[in-house]
């Protein structure tokens, strides 16, 4: 396994294995490494011949209030799990070496982020695509893997691959859940053992949510009703949201057609819980 810190270093070496007609796996990742991001270098195994894992804490994805600082960090941990699943390369810069000055050029995000969790955190998602378009230069790969857990995040990345034309198959991989149904996150270990109870409801709701629109219900009102009164019912969480909407565009949509996302986020004492399921119009699960 090769560690690399510098963005050049990384262009030139990611340059090497595609004059070789190897293709190359990315994942991007903030780090502090858990199951989920276990799942995406797994998949980029199955699938290329390299896999480039790279560990950064974006500056520009963080907004006003959200303390870059104290993001959880455990670079001796991502290094052994990276050396566990059998990672090529991991990518460690610094951010004097991905930012060396000002950017003098930002990109926007126009659409897909007036929702869902982009709603409440404005500028988030430019920050995302102005450093995937930075990374997916520096690797060059194949193609770059994200969990499905942040769907939206999936949506705005698309949107970036399709609009700027990158030459890059972007992997969306199924949320890794507990037993009991949970999103595995590392939010997790902040629930109250009740909360930690209650917290499968959130999945059950979604379930049931979908299982209406597979039994014929096309009053969509009636099906968000239906997850929030469950939700409320079974849990002590606040609900943020809970959307019905197109995918990956994001849309409002007002009954069954194409690809669509019920998603919520819920916030317990000291941990806030994002869920989503993607289907079509008769209600099958579909991922991305």
């Amino acid at each position: 396994m090769k560690i690399i810190e510098s963005p050049a270093e990384l262009q030139k070496e990611t340059s090497k294995y595609r004059d070789q007609g190897k293709k190359i796996g990315f994942v991007p990742t903030m780090g502090f490494l858990h199951e989920g991001h276990e799942q995406l270098i797994r998949q980029a195994e199955k699938q290329n011949e390299i896999v480039v894992l790279s560990i950064f804490v974006n500056p520009l994805q963080f907004g006003e209030g959200e303390d870059l600082d104290h993001y959880p960090r455990d670079e001796k941990h991502d290094r052994e799990v990276a050396r566990r699943l059998g990672v090529d390369i991991i990518f460690f810069p610094t951010v004097k070496s991905m930012y060396p000055s000002e950017p003098a050029i930002k990109l926007s995000v126009t659409k897909r982020t007036n929702v869902l969790c982009g709603k409440s955190r404005p500028g988030h998602f430019d920050g995302v695509v102005t450093v995937l378009a930075k990374l997916f230069h520096l690797c060059q790969p194949s193609a770059a893997y994200f969990g499905m857990k942040d769907a939206q995040q999936v949506a705005v990345v698309k949107a970036l691959v399709d609009d700027l034309n990158f030459p890059v198959e972007i992997v969306p991989v199924p949320t890794v859940r507990e037993k009991d149904g949970l999103a595995k996150s590392s939010r997790n270990v902040n629930l109250s053992p009740q909360e930690r109870e209650e917290a499968p409801a959130i999945q059950k709701a979604l379930q049931n949510g979908r299982k209406m629109i597979k039994n014929g219900e096309k009053d969509f009102q009636t099906v968000k009703t239906a997850v929030n009164t469950f939700i409320e019912n079974n849990t002590h969480g606040k609900i943020e949201y809970i959307e019905l909407l197109s995918y990956p565009s994001l849309e409002p949509v007002d009954r069954p057609a194409g690809k669509m996302i019920l998603a919520t986020a819920v916030k317990f004492e000291k941990a806030r819980l994002i869920d989503n399921l993607v289907f079509d119009s008769k209600g099958e699960l579909t991922i991305g």
